[in-house]
């Protein structure tokens, strides 16, 4: 190994580590998993990658298990990050931001959010598909995992927001990827093969508002806004968002960006029968709010629990003020109980007045339900609720003790329709096992995020996991529905792509797979080739 290493030193310019701090450090994820890297590299720059690419081409010869793994901040849930051969970190180096432009900026993988959207703020833009780990993730991971977040629902996800991008492929190369544009033998060969499977691709979309499951083969060819006659249009960039550096490395992305609104704010719902969800959302769709925000009651325990801890993270301006805020609720809840479901419904506009006519007529929308409901007064006090909401896994993560958090089915996704089916039976499943969990998510898309608190000390949580997950994807697949609306496949769903597609589909993925990279070099098990067996012998027992 060491003399891997000394090779890899003179190659690049960049570092190259294999201590055992480091690879320590890089064996873990926001995921269940650990999976030991044999090297970790910070590349300084797209040079580096190549380079880096065309070592890997030449040394799979001598090595055929030699790979390469991109990381970002690490913030994944997936495993999607973790690999055993070469990781590479690109936040030390490669993250520059561009100047923003009218409405576009661009950027290296290595930028984290919270940076990016500082400056974009300070030209009154922003990339509106954010995730609610933005304050800790980057826009390479945002990428690669076709991001998703609480404004999805009216803005879409990562992938409505490429506007061109570069990409080191197997050869060593760089290209640049535009929407329209067939001008290397990857796409050439990508177009061929859509359109010798056309039907069998379109048959296989999943009829659901978000999914990161498998290569998005049914989105290459993207269909302009408002014109049903228009020629579809190639866009590679389509495929590449989502393919967790299974396909190739990414070095650049230029990003559209849209205006902030200047107002906004926020209505929150209280159910202690969720029964009337469904007819709820299907009323409140049409009204085209930002966001149809949701988290249950076990999550509102759990900020009860930390109150001081979430509090902090508030960063209040008005200490005193905003803990008074939250007297109505407590009262709330004295008379009546934890609601089962808070539901958070956002509008925003070019004005107050604007926004306040949107509020006015969602309350008269939804009177003949007569729900608990609440107007928010200031920004400080629909903070508290979207806090509660954004915060909840670092409260699992952070302060439970003898437990931790296990995402394994955390991104489910079904019609909006069918969750009042849907959730009761999801929740019986989990409930057998006896295992605390909260769930929240994008109730405007029927996305909801499952989040079990479990003793990974004791290996009989190994079988539950492996049995649950099953019935649960199980569960979805009668729904019709995606295993993984934005969390995306790494190790742990990569082998339950069977239960969305067929084996033809399955086949396809593997086609895409071999276009890109015959000699799996980028990224291995993710996407493709991940097995059950894989999965449970990495999840990390301690």
């Amino acid at each position: 190994m060491r003399n891997l290493v000394e090779a890899l030193i003179k190659e690049l310019g960049g570092e190259v580590f294999d201590d055992a701090e480091t690879l320590e450090k890089y064996s873990r994820d926001a995921s269940l998993f650990k999976v030991k890297p044999s090297i970790v590299v910070f590349p300084k720059n797209a040079e580096d990658i190549k380079r880096l690419v065309r070592f890997a081409h030449d040394h799979k010869s001598i090595d055929p298990d030699f790979s390469i793994t991109a990381r970002a901040a690490g913030s994944d849930m997936s495993g999607g990050p973790l690999g055993e051969s070469v990781v590479i970190d690109v936040t030390k180096h490669m993250n520059k931001i561009g100047d923003v432009g009218q409405r576009d900026i661009t950027v290296e993988p290595g930028v984290f959010y919270r940076d990016f959207e500082k400056k974009t703020l300070a030209g009154n833009l922003i990339l509106p598909c954010y995730p609610a780990s933005k304050s800790m993730c980057a826009l390479g991971g945002m990428i690669g995992n076709n991001c998703a977040g609480e404004k999805t629902l009216r803005y879409g996800k990562m992938e409505d927001y490429i506007v061109e991008s570069k990409w080191v492929f197997a050869d060593g190369q760089e290209y640049v990827i535009k929407k329209g544009v067939i001008d290397n033998p990857y796409s050439q060969q990508i177009f061929d093969l859509i359109k010798n499977n056309q039907k069998i691709i379109e048959e296989a979309r999943p009829q659901v508002s978000k999914n990161s499951a498998g290569y998005y083969l049914w989105n290459v060819f993207d269909l302009p806004a408002g014109r049903q006659a228009a020629e579809p249009v190639f866009d590679l960039n389509k495929l590449l968002v989502g393919s967790q550096g299974t396909l190739g490395i990414m070095t650049e992305a230029t990003v559209r960006l849209v205006p902030v609104e200047k107002a906004s704010k926020l209505f929150v719902v209280f159910l202690h029968d969720i029964s009337p969800l469904p007819r709820l959302i299907n009323a409140i769709l049409p009204t085209k709010p930002d966001s149809i925000e949701s988290y249950d009651d076990a999550t509102l325990k759990l900020a009860a629990r930390f109150f001081p801890q979430m509090l902090k993270s508030m960063k209040p301006r008005h200490f005193l003020s905003l803990m008074w805020s939250f007297i109505p609720e407590a009262l709330m809840m004295l008379r009546g109980g934890i609601p089962k479901m808070v539901i958070l419904i956002e509008y925003s506009g070019a004005t107050k007045r604007e926004v306040d006519d949107k509020i006015e007529g969602l309350e008269k929308l939804i009177r003949p339900f007569k729900l608990v409901s609440r107007k928010t007064i200031s920004e400080e006090e629909s903070e508290k609720y979207w806090t509660v909401r954004r915060e909840s896994f670092n409260l699992l993560r952070k302060h439970v003790h003898g437990k931790r958090t296990a995402p394994f089915v955390d991104d489910v996704v079904v019609k909006p329709e069918h969750m009042t089916e849907f959730l009761p039976r999801m929740k019986a499943i989990l409930d057998e096992y006896k295992m605390t969990y909260t769930i929240a998510g994008h109730a405007g898309n029927g996305n909801f995020h499952i989040i079990p608190l479990m003793n990974m000390k004791d290996k009989r949580n190994v079988a539950i996991i492996k049995e649950a997950g099953e019935r649960v994807y199980d569960l979805v697949r009668e729904f019709k529905g995606s295993i993984t609306g934005e969390h995306n496949d790494g190790i742990v769903r990569t082998p339950y792509l069977g239960k969305m597609y067929s084996p033809e589909i399955l086949e396809l993925f593997k086609q895409v797979k071999h276009i890109f990279d015959p000699l799996n070099i980028f990224n291995p098990g993710k996407k493709v080739g991940g097995t059950i067996e894989y999965l449970e012998s990495h999840i990390a027992i301690e």
